[in-house]
């Protein structure tokens, strides 16, 4: 139910009434949800101010029999209905709290949830992954968070920040490896949060190249920050495989993790691989898969062509197919994600097509996976909500964190700073 909808209630108090919800800017929607999502703990107050003269704002009543009293706390009781009406509702009972920065569609916050924390606050601009967040958690994630207005919203007292920031190029990295290095990156607003809230934990997620980026030197400023500048502990980052953690994806990134110097943490372990044996007949669809997702047999071709130009001069670039009984590459944005992870799959029976091609669907069985087996590749559950178009789907979940290697590394940061 979005706010935009009217909300009809068929009897209250023997009376018949509706509510209609006005539709409001984003950042009214994140401070309404935000404040709805923590009224039965202290951080509500943080936001309770704005949230309430918003809600005056956007409720307006129509009596639709005799004379009837709505008071404000009925309208609320609604709203809050429609914010926990979800498939992630916020844990009623949790042992942490964490913030969700560069949120994407949330894979963050459902490892922290399935260990018990709550989500006080979250940010992510993009306004598709909005939708499919707010879906599944009820929440509107805050816009830019680069902006001081997004800022301060941020509640105090949390124990966990979580980012998966995005790697902007440090053109001046590593000749000062303090705040002045990265002023005008995405890191910096994630150092600057640090300085101001000091939380208990950090856990940050990144693309493996960061490692090598600008020659090690941007790698070696971020840690600078947080070490030097923040003082906060910081183990070596390590480079997590997500086929380790029970996901047939090939798929690593870097962690990088930190803790506050006066918890006196000074070792860390990064989690030990599951061992468990995955392939992609364990998130392969179970029934017959839509005819749009098979290629035609021009894109089939120029698929083998592309390939064998690059094959001829020695690249290893081109189309991949995926056994049922292999793990898929990494799925990542754009088309060589999809290429790259083409399966075979013959249990089409209608060839007749659903989309404009070029071509006719091909016989031999070959097409893209599912925007579900991506999201089972990345460790989302089949109840989790997907309401995009397909298109907007892949780029979510190609720039997700694999939840199962997420939750395997914050379980062990937890059982430091809870113990502490």
């Amino acid at each position: 139910m979005n706010l935009k909808e009217k909300i009809s209630i068929d009897v209250f108090d023997g009376k018949r009434f509706q509510i209609r919800l006005v539709e409001p800017t984003d950042y009214k929607k994140a401070i309404v949800t935000h404040y709805l999502h923590n009224m039965d703990n202290g951080v509500s107050k943080h936001y309770k101010e704005d949230a309430l003269k918003l809600i005056k704002q956007l409720v307006t009543y129509k009596q639709e029999e005799e004379e009837f009293l709505i008071v404000e706390e009925d309208a609320l009781q609604q709203l809050l209905f429609e914010v926990e009406n979800v498939p992630f509702p916020t844990p009623k009972k949790y042992t942490f709290k964490f913030i969700d920065l560069f949120a994407g569609i949330g894979g963050f916050r459902l490892a922290m949830q399935n260990l018990g924390g709550k989500c006080i606050f979250t940010s992510e601009w993009d306004k598709e992954a909005q939708k499919t967040y707010r879906a599944n958690f009820g929440e509107v994630p805050f816009g830019d968070i680069t902006k001081e207005e997004t800022k301060r919203f941020i509640p105090d007292n949390f124990d966990v920040l979580c980012a998966g920031f995005p790697c902007q190029a440090f053109s001046i990295a590593g000749r000062r490896g303090g705040f002045e290095d990265t002023r005008g990156t995405l890191f910096f607003d994630v150092a600057e949060i640090i300085k101001r809230k000091q939380p208990k934990a950090i856990f940050l997620e990144n693309v493996k190249g960061l490692r090598n980026h600008n020659g090690g030197r941007t790698l070696e400023t971020i840690l600078n920050v947080l070490r030097n500048d923040l003082e906060y502990y910081v183990p070596e980052p390590q480079i997590i495989n997500a086929k380790e953690f029970g996901v047939p994806q090939n798929r690593e990134r870097i962690y990088i993790v930190g803790f506050r110097k006066d918890l006196g943490v000074t070792e860390f372990e990064y989690p030990k691989p599951t061992c468990e044996k995955v392939t992609f007949a364990d998130v392969k669809e179970e029934s017959i898969v839509p005819t749009k997702y098979y290629l035609s047999t021009q894109y089939v071709k120029t698929l083998i062509n592309h390939k064998a130009r690059h094959e001829g001069k020695g690249n290893g670039f081109g189309y991949e197919i995926i056994s049922d009984n292999g793990i898929a590459n990494a799925i990542v944005v754009g088309g060589m994600g999809r290429e790259r992870n083409l399966v075979l799959d013959n249990r089409i029976t209608d060839f007749t097509p659903t989309t404009h091609i070029k071509g006719v669907v091909n016989k031999d069985g070959i097409r893209k996976m599912t925007p579900r087996e991506w999201a089972r590749l990345q460790g989302f559950p089949d109840d989790y909500i997907i309401p995009v178009s397909d298109s907007s789907a892949y780029k979510q979940f190609g720039n997700s964190v694999a939840v199962p290697a997420i939750q395997a590394t914050a379980n062990n940061i937890l059982n430091l700073i809870l113990n502490n």
